[in-house]
């Protein structure tokens, strides 16, 4: 028993190594890694670039026709049941976090998943986004713990 438990942490493990490559690997050829693209999203007064919207809408129905399938399962391939989340409120730590990140994403033109898959090629603005990035986890829990 404990065997096969293990068997299926490490399946588990695999799938999330899996789908972070697919993940990583659409962002790169997308060219969502690439921050101009991102930055000229943003820049709707001058030269705008709608790659981003085509990749996200992409995701968008992606996601949408996929868990459709996915939910008529009884429960997940390598689980017990579905891990789906309960609340429907909106606070102002998710307000102010979505701000934060928004104001971070259009400052340095990266989100997180893109600025890992850009680490081959780390650059000083790179550098300082992810820096900045993990300085900022370390903050909230700090945060976090205090209130």
């Amino acid at each position: 028993m404990k065997r096969m438990i293990l068997k299926t942490e490490r399946l588990k493990t695999l799938m999330g190594y899996i789908a972070g490559l697919i993940f990583g690997l659409g962002l790169a050829v997308s060219g969502m890694t690439d921050p101009a693209r991102v930055l000229g999203f943003l820049d709707v007064a001058g030269a705008w670039d709608p790659t981003l919207m085509f990749v996200l809408g992409g995701a968008v129905v992606t996601n949408f026709i996929g868990y459709r399938l996915v939910l008529r399962r009884p429960h997940p391939l390598l689980g017990e049941r579905f891990q789906l989340p309960t609340r429907t409120d909106l606070d102002g730590r998710l307000i102010g976090g979505a701000a934060l990140f928004g104001i971070g994403w259009g400052l340095s033109g990266y989100c997180p998943g893109p600025a890992f898959a850009s680490l081959g090629g780390l650059t000083l603005p790179l550098l300082a986004m992810l820096v900045a990035m993990v300085v900022g986890w370390f903050l909230a829990r700090a945060i976090s713990a205090r209130g």
